[in-house]
């Protein structure tokens, strides 16, 4: 059983920046709920949740692999058979370390007018599922994410729901993200922006 970037409308059919991406696909069934990888891997989903909730980006940027791929595409509804439910060559996100570090670091200055004043995030986490690859240094992870998010004191807050596919690395420093798929459960977001990260 396989999934990732080789799936239709994954990473490696629409992707712009995805031909760097790492491949790994994973192998066999998902590792049972005590399985140390699994506690691992569930424990890095716990812990990023906590940075961007705190909004803290510049933690967050050290989780993430050098060759990371991060990437949203656009859900578009079809017939059944049709054989894909993602637009080709559009994504609400497709990016890499540098351009992600570059949305960090236009945080900080006084022209990120979409998140001053900041929003209050809540990232929900469940339906972890893990699965090995083939080889010991990654695992693919499989989530749902509930996003939470409410901006001053007039908007309406806001919810979006998805699910995410990441491939997991383990370094020297720990376990690190280097390939985050979302996929998100509506065709036409109801949120204002998407100046946050899934």
């Amino acid at each position: 059983m396989t999934s990732g970037p080789e799936q239709a409308g994954g990473p490696g059919a629409s992707a712009i920046l995805g031909d760097h991406a790492p491949k790994h696909v994973r192998t066999g069934r998902s590792l049972p709920f005590n399985d140390t990888r699994h506690l691992q891997a569930h424990q890095f989903l716990v812990d990023e949740a906590y940075l961007l909730d705190a909004q803290h980006y510049t933690e967050w940027l050290d989780t993430l692999t050098e060759d990371v791929h991060y990437f949203m595409p656009v859900r578009v509804t079809t017939a059944l058979g049709a054989g894909f439910d993602t637009s080709p060559g559009m994504a609400h996100f497709d990016e890499n370390k540098y351009s992600l570090s570059r949305r960090v670091a236009r945080f900080q200055t006084e022209h990120a007018w979409t998140e001053d004043p900041p929003s209050r995030l809540r990232h929900h986490i469940t339906n972890v599922r893990t699965f090995a690859c083939d080889d010991d240094a990654h695992l693919i992870v499989e989530s749902a994410e509930l996003l939470f998010r409410s901006r001053g004191d007039v908007n309406e807050a806001a919810l979006v729901s998805c699910g995410r596919e990441d491939l997991l690395r383990l370094t020297d420093q720990g376990w690190k993200l280097a390939r985050r798929t979302i996929y998100v459960d509506e065709s036409v977001l109801r949120m204002q922006n998407l100046a946050v990260f899934l």
